[in-house]
């Protein structure tokens, strides 16, 4: 993502002392947000054992998050332009910290669900006001750099906040998770107030209110439908009517952006190829990043029986392939183009996928170890490209257009590809279970089907000799479920390999050249491909 600035507004005149210190408190504010999803991932198991949840109740603790953050990311920036950065991120950090604190305090299913929306909201006003807090404060000449370091936190953060949490897991219990959260808002917030200058557009555009909850509910719908059709049935008429709803809510968004005079985000941007390739590879790879961690955190803990820690050690091979690849992509995508490297990048993350669909219980830790390395090269090879690709298809006063649109299109994917495969997992797992409950009491019979977590808490030995088969089939069924949700990501990913070698570019697009599209938002300084 990047920074949301007027070209005309020109950076303060800050000592050097002071930019280092705003830097490390907007990064600090980017940790806390990037590293609320993954850590939460560690935690889900030992979460599920002491509270009770369901499947889709887990699924929807770590996407309701997702879903308003995505939802009302635009609109949070425009916010922030208005009424002033600094102050929009103070709140956002109040917002955010005073949720997780009330997730220490809560062990209801539906309430936590209910805090992690909380936080999202909170997450939504952070995440874009922190570059634009730079982009304000940093002069032209060091502002790369910054958000060089920017840039590296946002992809950093979520390997620092699954070792965290394994950290704090390892001696202490799921409600650690919330607190680390509280401490780096706290600890930020302090730093907002204390070093953080004051800045606003002084000529913002006008606030898109209509298109801010169209979105929201457009992108709250679908996951809805998608995460409570395996337990409620597709034909039941509260998912039904959320399928409606989600149609209704995104027709009727395109069509109002369509006629708005400043719309929050203009639908013919999208007829710019590179535009349009790049943000559905951005889509569709997180989509499948993040259905996989929800899937791997649980398959690695219940399965494997590893410990919070032992499974953020096991994903160790993902950083270390990761970050030198994709550090390394925007010089091959210089000399191959995008519609060469983004396909290539997809049609590996496949591959790991494919390799991911063949664990079974007793599975080698090498064969997910496979799947990670081909995982990993994939999404380094396109991802930075693919921002490079979207930035570049816009000329630089539509910067802030570019990386808004960046970050939607992560957020989003994130939350469709939790709530895709996690479903996915939880229909194929009660299907697995539901001959090898039927004899069993109803209580017991709905908690088993409820969660494979049944297997790991102390309620297991009620089931006296029944107890070890039932454990059995239900490591196999959850497989099974691991194994239906990796072959759809695997489908995905190359139904957008083929979509990104019909709409990408044939070679790099002029910025200048693009035809203009209206929309005075806010607008960042030019990314070099390094730092997109």
């Amino acid at each position: 993502m990047t920074a949301a600035v007027p070209l005309e507004s020109t950076s303060m005149e800050l000592p050097p002392g002071r930019t280092r210190a705003i830097l490390a408190v907007v990064g600090l504010s980017l940790m806390a947000v990037v590293s609320a999803v993954s850590g939460l991932n560690v935690a889900l198991p030992s979460m599920a054992i002491d509270t009770g949840a369901t499947q889709t109740q887990l699924t929807w603790i770590v996407d309701a998050y997702t879903v308003v953050f995505a939802g009302l990311l635009l609109f949070a920036g425009a916010l922030g332009d208005r009424y002033g950065r600094r102050l929009l991120l103070a709140i956002g950090l109040v917002v955010f910290g005073t949720a997780a604190g009330l997730g220490m305090l809560v062990s209801d299913p539906t309430a936590l669900i209910a805090v992690r929306a909380m936080m999202g909201l909170g997450a939504a006003a952070i995440m874009p006001t922190t570059l634009s807090v730079i982009t304000t404060s940093f002069p032209e000449a060091e502002r790369p750099r910054a958000i060089g370091v920017w840039v590296g936190i946002a992809g950093g953060g979520a390997v620092l906040g699954l070792f965290a949490s394994g950290l704090l897991l390892e001696f202490f219990a799921w409600q650690s998770f919330f607190a680390l959260n509280v401490v780096l808002a706290a600890v930020a917030l302090v730093g907002v107030l204390a070093v953080v200058p004051a800045s606003r557009d002084e000529q913002p555009p006008a606030l898109d209110i209509v298109g801010a909850v169209l979105s929201l509910v457009a992108v709250a719908a679908a996951v809805y439908a998608i995460i409570e059709g395996p337990t409620q049935g597709w034909d039941d008429p509260a998912v039904v009517a959320t399928v409606a709803a989600a149609l209704i809510g995104g027709i009727a968004f395109v069509l109002w952006e369509l006629r708005s005079p400043q719309p929050m985000l203009d639908p013919r941007l999208f007829r710019l190829r590179g535009f349009s390739s790049g943000s559905l590879t951005i889509t569709i790879q997180f989509l499948a990043a993040f259905g996989f961690f929800f899937v791997a955190m649980q398959y690695l803990q219940f399965i494997t029986g590893r410990s919070p820690l032992e499974t953020a050690v096991a994903m160790l091979p993902l950083p270390i392939v990761l970050l030198p690849v994709a550090r390394n992509a925007p010089l091959l995508a210089r000399r191959v183009g995008f519609r060469l490297l983004g396909p290539i990048g997809l049609a590996l993350m496949a591959v790991g996928f494919l390799v991911f669909s063949r664990l079974e219980v007793d599975s080698p830790y090498l064969l997910f170890v496979g799947g990670i390395v081909f995982f990993a090269l994939g999404m380094g090879l396109a991802g930075t490209p693919a921002t490079t690709a979207i930035t570049s298809s816009l000329p630089l006063r539509k910067q802030g257009v570019a990386s808004a649109v960046n970050d939607t299109a992560r957020e989003l994917g994130s939350a469709l590809g939790i709530a895709i495969l996690g479903s996915i997992l939880n229909q194929q797992y009660r299907d697995g279970m539901a001959a090898a409950v039927s004899g069993l009491p109803a209580e017991a019979a709905d908690r088993i089907l409820g969660s494979v977590a049944f297997i790991s808490s102390p309620a297991v030995e009620q089931l006296g000799p029944a107890a070890q088969p039932i454990v059995d089939q239900a490591k196999q069924a959850f497989m099974s479920g691991v194994s239906g949700a990796m072959l759809v990501a695997a489908a995905i990913l190359v139904v957008g390999m083929v979509s990104v070698v019909i709409l990408a570019p044939r070679r790099s697009p002029d910025p200048d050249a693009v035809v203009e599209v209206e929309r005075p938002a806010i607008i960042a300084p030019q990314e070099s491909p390094e730092t997109a």
